[in-house]
């Protein structure tokens, strides 16, 4: 089963690469895989460039969107959603406010139906 992270993004270059090497280490439940989905919401900082890197070094796990005008987190999470290919989908602050260490807990009662 595939697991869509959706990361909204907008000027978190302090906190975008920490959070995405934590979503790429995030542990799974058996069975699940994981694929992350940005969209960068016209960010003004640094923060399309650094998830740039981190989706050319991860392609086949990351894929980055941008926005050409800001249009809001919620734009941002509907571009995401049209774009993710998961049957679960988890919505991941790019802010590090939700810790991706508790996604089994999260996925628990999905699986288990």
């Amino acid at each position: 089963m595939l697991v869509s992270v959706l990361i909204p993004l907008y000027n978190e270059e302090e906190f975008i690469g920490e959070l995405l090497s934590g979503v790429l280490n995030a542990p799974l439940p058996a069975g699940t895989a994981l694929e992350i989905v940005i969209v960068d919401d016209c960010s003004t900082d640094d923060s399309a460039s650094i998830a740039r890197s981190f989706a050319d070094r991860y392609p086949d796990r990351i894929r980055l969107f941008q926005h050409t005008s800001n249009r809001g987190k919620g734009a941002a999470v509907r571009t995401a959603v049209r774009h993710a290919e998961g049957e679960i989908g988890i919505i991941q602050d790019a802010d590090l406010e939700y810790n991706p260490d508790e996604y089994p807990h999260l996925l628990k009662p999905i699986l288990e139906d």
